[in-house]
């Protein structure tokens, strides 16, 4: 298993960048899957990106690619979102969640630990 816990969500405003941090730990990291997902009140959770094994591999809807990055630092048992030009509509909670795999995945229900969760709002 591996632990999550998620950090750097904050109050930003509408073209601001944020940089989100994913801390791991435990035995199973080195072989996990990272994912992001975020939830907003009375929306469904939603896929934000995931990274392989050895972060060769992302992958991310199209509404977020060119605006947000995912990346992992393993040494530093660390996956960053980096994630630039915020929208309102961005505002919810983000959640990094992992998956003992190859493939990022961009289901849910592939993954089977997940953190507590960082608050990000966007003021516009």
């Amino acid at each position: 298993q591996v632990q999550l816990v998620e950090s750097g969500g904050g109050l930003v405003q509408a073209g601001d960048s944020l940089r989100l941090s994913c801390a791991a730990s435990g035995r199973t990291f080195g072989m996990s899957v990272i994912g992001w997902f975020r939830a907003a009140p009375g929306k469904e959770r939603e896929f934000v990106a995931a990274i392989s094994v050895n972060g060769d591999n992302t992958l991310l809807p199209d509404s977020m690619k060119g605006r947000l990055t995912i990346s992992r630092d393993n040494a530093k048992r660390t996956v960053y979102l980096l994630m630039n030009a915020l929208k309102s509509e961005d505002t919810a909670t983000y959640y990094c969640a992992a998956y003992t795999g190859r493939q990022p995945l961009g289901s849910y229900r592939y993954y089977s630990s997940w953190g507590q969760g960082t608050q990000v709002t966007v003021s516009a």
